[in-house]
């Protein structure tokens, strides 16, 4: 099986740190980010996986995980889902998909269906907010409903590309994972699980750190 791992973006919520290289060769505890990621998705049973990066990043990449990969760039930064469309050609049938910075600690049985995975927080106005009563996310709500954030891991079908190639961009100029993810719950085909053990992302000094904390308390 094929999956997909996302590991764009200038990482500038971590400073300094990401001036010289990509956010996810950077160490959480005893090994680069991206490892985290293949770990989960080599787990749902993915032998193959594309690795979508900007053009400056895929020498490090290469460097570090050799061959066994694949790469394709994104050009600009046309957001989450915009990356995701880089896969199309590469994946058949149904597809994990992750955030490079997303860690898990525990795994995961690739489902059935397309899904997305979500965990309870004490920050809801961070992140995209599943409200179950209405069926929707909701990106950073002042006034949230719920405290299901959505994590970074999500599965889809081959229909994700007609659903990229319909968005329109955001106010902020990028293609909304979220738009996708929506478009799949109103339509009554993707299913909601919550995460099984502990999700951190690892974009930001704070949530960086709480990774690599508890990755070292595993591995005592």
């Amino acid at each position: 099986m094929r999956g997909v791992i996302l590991a764009g973006g200038r990482g500038t919520r971590l400073g300094d740190t990401t001036r010289v290289t990509n956010k996810h060769l950077l160490p959480v505890y005893d090994q680069p980010m991206i490892y985290r990621p293949i770990e989960t998705l080599r787990g749902m049973g993915c032998d193959d996986i594309l690795i979508v990066t900007g053009g400056e990043n895929i020498g490090g990449f290469a460097q570090l995980l050799g061959a066994g990969f694949t790469y394709r760039v994104q050009e600009q930064a046309d957001g989450i889902a915009g990356a995701l469309a880089k896969a199309e050609g590469y994946v058949d049938g149904l597809f994990p998909v992750i955030l490079g910075d997303n860690y898990f600690s525990a795994g995961f049985t690739m489902p059935d269906r397309p899904a997305i995975y979500t965990t309870r927080t004490d920050r809801p106005q961070a992140f995209g907010i599943y409200e179950p009563g209405v069926g929707r996310i909701v990106e950073k709500p002042k006034d949230p409903v719920s405290d299901l954030a959505v994590t970074g891991l999500y599965v889809y079908d081959d229909r994700v590309f007609d659903v990229v190639h319909g968005l329109t961009p955001s106010a902020r100029g990028e293609l909304e994972i979220t738009d996708v993810n929506n478009w799949y719950l109103s339509h009554g085909l993707m299913d909601v699980h919550e995460v099984p053990g502990v999700w951190s992302d690892m974009g930001t000094p704070d949530s960086l750190l709480r990774a690599a904390l508890h990755a070292q308390a595993a591995a005592a």
